[in-house]
């Protein structure tokens, strides 16, 4: 090799190995090298015997992987761009046309629209089934149904279904479960050991919320016990190119130490919270299910068994039905510590209000009349969001 530029991109040099710190190295490649030919013939990008490509996983994301699944109690895992793309993951593997998912009417938003949406223009349909009551969900299913989502607890809303037995049901028809444990984390309780035997399939992962903690990265997970099923959706996660950057697979690695210490700072603070509005006269009801008041409390009080009980930083509050909308709006705006923001579990407390009728079939009966808002609390002193929300409802409600 004559030319020094060449000489420059094949230099012969390797850096010794044995380097260990408390941080795991961090590899970025589309591109891998393979020793021979043979080894490129023979590796096979299903299992994480080798490399293949970038997109299939490197040593960086193979670490993540078995760390996430060690968390939630599963034996494989799958990362995908964002948690919403890891529902999808799952209803494309699983779904074909003429097949039927059905999905709790308290679900995230973005799974019910991707069902209203491209799963419609499929030809696979779907319904809504009211995740409080076992026998509506039996009273849904039939032999089209292939798959049945779980949430709990709900969105916005926060009702905690009674997961054991809607498992159960499941189980009896023979019909895959599929639980988004966002809120759960792996920290609240084991998706896979829910009680009586029971567990989950699927467990999936917004890995946005409390495994980043910093608000600034988007990636989600798949995670499985069986081997069968995990292939299955390894398949789909490969045909849609689903991978996810080595910077964001760097950031959570690097908060992954810290996410339960983080979760009972949250857990604590949102409990906190939520007691004090309990006191206000201005809310007609407090959600959150560690609340012996709130929809579901026993059916959480039965799985999140962990550490006597634990819960992730959210709840909702039903502002009452005697303020309009353009109030509560004033009182969301009055709000200084709380910034108005989508999604959860980073330092900052966020708060949304919301249009309960415009996201549900009916408006079930476990809840007021009143407006519904949504708060996340983040890592600030408690106090000083409590003295936040009193000024806002003294400024927006109390005085009007």
């Amino acid at each position: 090799m004559s030319e020094k530029i060449t000489r420059l991109i094949h230099h012969p040099y390797e850096a010794p190995t044995g380097f260990q710190s408390p941080q795991v190295g961090i590899f970025k490649a589309s591109t891998v090298i393979f020793p021979n030919v043979a080894a490129l013939r023979s590796r096979d990008w299903r299992f994480k015997s080798g490399y293949t490509y970038g997109l299939h996983g490197t040593p960086s994301t193979f670490v993540l992987e078995e760390r996430l699944a060690a968390l939630e109690g599963g034996a494989q895992c799958l990362l995908t761009p964002s948690g919403l793309s890891s529902i999808a993951c799952v209803s494309l593997s699983l779904l074909r046309h003429g097949d039927e998912v059905l999905i709790p009417d308290n679900a995230y938003g973005p799974n019910k629209a991707l069902a209203l949406g491209e799963l419609s223009h499929w030809g696979i349909s779907h319904q809504f089934y009211d995740p409080m009551n076992p026998a509506d969900l039996v009273g849904r299913i039939s032999a089209r149904t292939r798959l049945v989502w779980l949430e709990a607890p709900g969105s916005v809303t926060m009702e905690f279904p009674d997961l054991i037995e809607l498992v159960r049901c499941c189980r009896e028809k023979g019909i895959t479960t599929a639980l988004d444990n966002t809120w759960g984390a792996g920290l609240a309780f084991q998706p896979f050991e829910l009680g009586h035997g029971l567990g989950v399939d699927i467990s999936i992962q917004a890995l946005t919320k409390y495994p980043s903690g910093g608000g600034d990265v988007l990636m989600g997970s798949v995670i499985t016990r069986d081997e069968k099923l995990h292939l299955l959706l390894k398949q789909t996660h490969m045909r849609l190119g689903l991978g996810v950057g080595a910077n964001d697979v760097e950031a959570i690695l690097r908060a992954l130490p810290s996410i339960e210490l983080r979760y009972l700072a949250h857990d604590q603070s949102a409990r906190q919270l939520a007691r004090w509005c309990e006191q206000r006269d201005e809310i007609a009801q407090v959600l959150h299910p560690a609340l012996p008041g709130s929809p579901g409390h026993k059916h959480w009080k039965a799985v999140c068994t962990v550490g006597g009980g634990r819960a992730a930083g959210l709840f909702s509050i039903i502002l009452k039905d005697r303020y309009n909308q353009a109030q509560v709006d004033r009182f969301c705006d009055s709000l200084s510590l709380f910034k108005l923001g989508y999604s959860w579990g980073g330092p900052i407390s966020l708060v949304v209000p919301y249009d309960l009728a415009a996201m549900r079939s009916v408006r079930p009966k476990h809840l007021t009349a009143g407006t519904v808002v949504r708060f996340s609390v983040g890592l600030e002193h408690v106090a000083d969001l409590e003295q936040d929300l009193a000024q806002a409802l003294d400024r927006a409600l109390t005085s009007s």
